[in-house]
């Protein structure tokens, strides 16, 4: 098995490859990710008294980012399909003038599911990025990153608790 500082992506010769996965034992994989959008207090205020334009932005948001974590693998080259078990995406105010994003997937499998998670957060993120965008095109996605993650032969890891300070924390 590869060191923890491989590349395991990579073949001998530098040559990107699809993991083979298929040796591997089925554990509970879950991942936990998170993004923040900035915006103006008047954004933030506007969405969340359901006074913009186009409609229910937290609800669209969470169901593009379920959809995208169902979706990864069509969009980042090498990433295994995978039938994940949960999609959670949630979205709260922060402050007055902030959007955090937090995202969990898991799954039975061979292989984790921190990419689904982290594609979550940031579709999550773009899409209300769009929505919000006729009112406030300075917003700022911001701290797109893997919170947690645990299972499989790497094991646990969880960001550092000084990291958490700039995101959602």
């Amino acid at each position: 098995m590869p060191s923890s500082l491989e590349f395991t992506h990579l073949t001998a010769q530098g040559h990107a490859q699809m993991v083979d996965v298929s040796d591997k034992p089925e554990t509970v994989r879950e991942a936990r990710a998170e993004a923040v959008v900035r915006m103006l207090p008047t954004t933030l205020a506007r969405l969340m008294a359901g006074d913009l334009p186009k409609g229910d932005v937290f609800a669209v948001a969470r169901i593009a980012g379920i959809s995208a974590a169902k979706r990864a693998h069509e969009l980042i080259p090498l990433c295994h399909a995978l039938a994940l078990s949960a999609v959670e995406v949630e979205l709260n105010a922060r402050g007055d003038d902030a959007v955090c994003i937090r995202t969990r997937c898991k799954l039975n499998g061979r292989t984790g599911v921190e990419m689904e998670a982290l594609t979550a957060a940031s579709v999550a993120a773009l899409t209300l990025y769009d929505m919000c965008k006729a009112v406030d095109r300075g917003m700022c996605i911001e701290h797109i990153r893997l919170l947690e993650k645990s299972g499989g032969a790497s094991g646990h890891f969880q960001a550092a608790p000084d990291a958490l300070k700039e995101g959602c924390a």
